[in-house]
């Protein structure tokens, strides 16, 4: 019999190795890091050139994309997060929101000693490799990536994946990973959009008419290729109105934020809303079930801008339904999903 002869070459001492911890990353979307030309200029670039937001082919798209955009987007996105930013943290809502979820779990989950949770965002800082990174450093040989998007689209929980995967792609040892899928029919999730709904109902002075569920938008090409966030959406508005025992057409289903010269999802959520204060709605109500924090897109483009058409149409009375955050629904509802994905793991 053969005897292979031990290695003597190998080095004396090693640096500790820290394993047995179990990681838990919240990750949204993204945010710039000021309003500035020059940081909305380097979000945007990161955020368009991904081949998963635009799928045209980049001979086609790169030319707008650095010819166009990126001269003249930066200037007037960066106005509109003025007008919802954090200022007394110089921040986005997004940031302060997603650090808030990370810290509020953490507290949550401080009975187990090896959970160790933290917060990335897709695009900008803190970065999903930087984070990754120090997840396994601190010990984390498992890691669930919670990608905050409560329905599926390629656009968004397929590229925070990507993200992670190519990460991975550079590591000598890496950790055990699972990812968090879409969670739009979680009746914890569907409860507690109700409750939000019902308390922020409770204390206006008016009853809307009309209660309009806003979801971003994706285009119909995106649907058309198999995406399955169309579903989704409406799946989590039938339960949702199910929930809340209304009337078949009080709560509407639409969809915002188009970009491009694309069809996207309809019927659209500028559009309906100009539509219904032009029929003769007096007031109603909008929320954002898609989204887990309020930003841009809720803060501004619902909270003013849909407010803004709505008045100019002949509506009366309006108001924006904040998302989750992380208030005590929010976070029931983002543990309860981190529970459900650890089995096993603790």
């Amino acid at each position: 019999m053969k005897f292979t002869p031990v290695p003597t070459n190998l080095p004396k001492e090693h640096p500790p190795v820290n394993v047995g911890k179990v990681g838990v990353l919240l990750v949204n979307l993204g945010t710039p890091d000021g309003t500035d030309y020059t940081s909305m200029r380097r979000y945007l670039k990161e955020f368009l050139t991904d081949a998963r937001v635009i799928e045209w082919p980049k001979v086609l798209w790169y030319p707008i994309l650095f010819g166009i955009v990126l001269n003249k987007r930066p200037q007037k996105v960066g106005e509109a997060y003025k007008s919802i930013w954090n200022n007394e943290l110089d921040e986005s809502y997004l940031r302060t929101y997603t650090r808030g979820q990370s810290e509020k779990l953490a507290e949550m989950m401080a009975s187990h000693e090896h959970i160790m949770v933290d917060w990335a965002m897709r695009y900008g800082q803190p970065s999903i490799p930087d984070k990754l990174h120090a997840l396994k450093n601190a010990g984390c040989d498992r890691i669930v990536i919670f990608p905050l998007y409560p329905q599926y689209a390629a656009a968004t929980t397929a590229t925070v994946n990507d993200k992670t995967f190519q990460t991975l792609l550079d590591m000598r040892w890496q950790p055990a990973i699972r990812t968090v899928p879409a969670y739009h029919d979680d009746p914890v999730y569907i409860e507690a959009l109700a409750i939000s709904i019902e308390k922020h109902l409770a204390n206006l002075d008016f009853e809307p008419e009309k209660v309009i569920a806003s979801y971003h938008g994706i285009p119909q090409s995106y649907f058309k290729k198999g995406d399955p966030y169309h579903c989704h959406c409406y799946k989590t508005s039938r339960l949702l109105n199910d929930r809340l025992g209304w009337e078949e057409g009080r709560l509407m289903t639409t969809f915002q934020s188009r970009f491009g010269p694309e069809e996207w999802l309809q019927p659209y959520t500028d559009v309906t809303v100009e539509e219904l204060a032009k029929a003769g709605t007096k007031s109603i109500a909008i929320l954002n079930p898609g989204f887990v924090s309020d930003c841009l897109e809720t803060l501004e483009e619902m909270g003013e801008e849909a407010q803004e058409i709505f008045h100019e149409h002949g509506g009366e009375n309006f108001s924006h339904i904040p998302c989750l955050n992380d208030s005590e629904e929010g976070m029931t509802v983002i543990k309860s999903v981190v529970m459900r994905e650890l089995g096993g793991w603790l």
